[in-house]
């Protein structure tokens, strides 16, 4: 049939000039099978398919193609139409059966016209991806001989999805799998907080959260956690993200809402790029001391809708600094103060007081003797020993520090030479009590203190606690003299 036109174009003019892959096919085989399969009691087409891979082939193998226009050949890569047709296994293979289920459904529920999307291959081997449109021309609805096909050529945007997915996937593996903590969160809320604030004229924004503490909590709230990652479960306990959602008051306390509201004066000064040490709580309770970085996310800069918190744990590294810290300022062996504690502690009372100043010189007798009859590892526990005498004994804000072998001074702000005789009473006597308790090897100590004003030398008075020391220490080693004397006689 040739329809006329104006133009003096016909109908085969223009299914062969048309810009779109057209394709006049016979689905009367497939339209034979199908009623084949009804007689025999098929009603569940897509089961029955499932069944046997080779029906699906079977529906394949049944269509006809009787004529393409000159786009296909161009697309196809086929110089005319006899080598397209005998090389149709080239174009219909691989993942192109699965995708002609949807055509196939469609036709046996009675539809006469189906879309979907498949793959097709040209004949120099490129993959195509195509948007198929067909309709059973009327008068053929009976037996299904004149099919018109249309293919559309979505190669490039099928691909262009697929790219935008990896690389979706991509950055979604990278925030997951990141071995540091990371929150995405929704600042909006807080923003509006701020701008309001501004609003009503308040441009001293560190005084306004001293005099209204409770915005610093109220803005705390208003923050919305959109995702975490692996990690931040497994740094904060939690087995799942709801759980750890629910429960972001046991995370977020304490120490917290001091770091927050530095966060807050930093967002009012416009720094959207932060970083600071703060103090977390796992979910049992665990202190977790973190390394904090936020940043608003440039595209969200106008309303902080989008911001990312990354948090690395830092409490082994602030246990060993800490450890660090203690070890310089503390004696090892008797865990009190040492040496370098000690002077600093003098040289600052000698400058800030308070006055007067009492320094309690401390000494222990016979040491050397027990290192030598008995050896070092009894003389150290005898040191222990005092360790915790004099750790018993002192009380801030007075301190007490082994400043050499054997040597010990306590320093008394605030204490006049009374004072300083009670602290000696009180040393002698939890002695007493450790001496009792441990009948191995009696602690004797010897002492002696100063006392120091406003504007004396505090070098002076240490001097001068030492010489009564070593005068007490004199007269105890004379006893001594005297009691063997005495024993021998």
């Amino acid at each position: 049939m040739t329809i006329s036109l104006a133009t003096g174009l016909d109908f085969e003019d223009m299914f062969d000039l048309a810009p779109v892959s057209l394709w006049m096919e016979d689905y009367s085989g497939l339209k034979l099978l199908f009623d084949q399969w009804r007689a025999e009691g098929v009603t569940d087409l897509l089961a029955f398919l499932h069944e046997d891979p080779q029906r699906l082939q079977r529906c394949s193998h049944s269509y006809k193609v009787l004529r393409v226009n000159q786009y296909t050949l161009d697309l196809f890569k086929a110089p005319d139409q006899q080598t397209l047709q005998d090389r149709l296994h080239e174009v219909f293979r691989g993942d192109m059966l699965d995708s002609i289920v949807p055509e196939l459904l469609a036709l046996w529920q009675g539809k006469q016209d189906f879309e979907t999307r498949s793959v097709n291959y040209a004949l120099d081997g490129r993959r195509l991806d195509v948007q198929i449109r067909a309709r059973v021309l009327p008068g053929y609805e009976d037996n299904w001989s004149r099919v018109l096909v249309s293919l559309e050529d979505v190669t490039a945007e099928v691909q262009g999805t697929q790219q935008l997915r990896r690389s979706e996937q991509y950055a979604r593996d990278l925030f997951e799998h990141s071995p540091v903590s990371l929150w995405v969160e929704d600042f909006s809320a807080v923003k509006q907080l701020l701008d309001e604030v501004r609003a009503r004229g308040i441009s001293d924004f560190r005084t306004f959260l001293k005099v209204h503490p409770e915005f610093v909590t109220r803005c705390m709230r208003e923050i919305r956690v959109i995702d975490v990652n692996r990690q931040t479960l497994e740094m904060f306990g939690a087995a799942s993200k709801p759980e750890l959602l629910h429960n972001l008051s046991r995370v977020f306390r304490g120490e917290m809402y001091d770091s927050f509201a530095e966060q807050l004066q930093d967002l009012w000064n416009g720094k959207l790029v932060q970083q600071r040490e703060v103090v977390n709580y796992a979910l049992n309770g665990e202190t977790l001391h973190i390394h904090l970085e936020l940043s608003i996310m440039a595209s969200h800069a106008k309303n902080w809708e989008l911001v990312l918190l990354s948090l690395v744990d830092i409490t082994a590294r602030k246990k060993a600094e800490a450890y660090l810290e203690y070890l310089g300022k503390h004696d090892v062996l008797t865990q009190l103060r040492n040496r370098a504690f000690y002077m600093e502690e003098l040289n600052r009372l000698s400058r800030k007081g308070p006055w007067p100043l009492s320094m309690v010189a401390i000494d222990m007798n016979g040491l050397k003797a027990v290192n030598d009859e008995h050896g070092h590892a009894a003389g150290d526990a005898m040191l222990r020993r005092l360790g915790e005498v004099l750790a018993k004994a002192v009380d801030d804000p007075a301190c007490v520090a082994r400043i050499g072998g054997d040597e010990f001074m306590v320093l008394l702000p605030a204490t006049d030479e009374r004072g300083a005789l009670a602290m000696q009473e009180r040393i002698l006597s939890l002695l007493d009590l450790n001496n009792q308790f441990y009948p191995g090897h009696t602690i004797h100590l010897a002492m002696g203190h100063a006392c120091g004003h406003e504007g004396a030398s505090m070098e002076a008075v240490g001097h001068r606690a030492d010489q009564a020391m070593y005068a007490d220490k004199a007269r105890f080693y004379a006893s001594k003299e005297l009691d063997r004397r005495s024993g021998a006689a």
